[in-house]
């Protein structure tokens, strides 16, 4: 069997932090429609994402991110990967933020029926290893929200 050839992540991720990214994520597309964030930087200590929203969310909206984000959390997914061809990515995948260079092999991450996407990062087996997930302040200028973010 050919042994496959991935592409090399640039940073060392705290896997908490970028798993909870994945959910965060989904939850925005669920509750808003918009696509996966534009801008991240995660980081063990606190981390920050940007979506691009027609509208400022309102606090009680801010507060249901939160509060969707630790339900799913708590409901301890499995996260598992997965090594597919790229004209073998499931539907729904998102591949444009893939980098030029991308090997042919993608890694498909998956949260249980929450979420699935394509990633190089690493993740912790199951959410229940996350932990509290607050969302420490937002932004809201020029249709871009910004979240920042830590877990507890």
């Amino acid at each position: 069997m050919e042994q496959s050839q991935l592409n090399n992540h640039n940073k060392q991720e705290y896997p908490p932090m970028h798993t909870a990214e994945h959910i965060l994520n989904q939850t925005m597309i669920r509750m808003f429609g918009c696509e996966r964030s534009k801008n991240t930087h995660i980081e063990k200590r606190k981390s920050k994402c940007d979506y691009l929203l027609p509208e400022a969310p309102t606090s009680e909206q801010i507060e249901e991110i939160e509060n969707q984000v630790n339900q799913v959390i708590q409901e301890e997914l499995p996260v598992s990967c997965s090594f597919v061809n790229r004209k073998e990515v499931p539907s729904g995948v998102d591949l444009s933020k893939l980098p030029e260079d991308a090997s042919e092999t993608l890694r498909i991450v998956t949260i249980g029926d929450y979420d699935i996407c394509a990633c190089i990062g690493t993740h912790v087996a199951n959410t229940g290893e996350i932990g509290y997930f607050k969302i420490i302040s937002w932004d809201y200028e020029a249709n871009r929200l910004r979240l920042r973010f830590k877990l507890e």
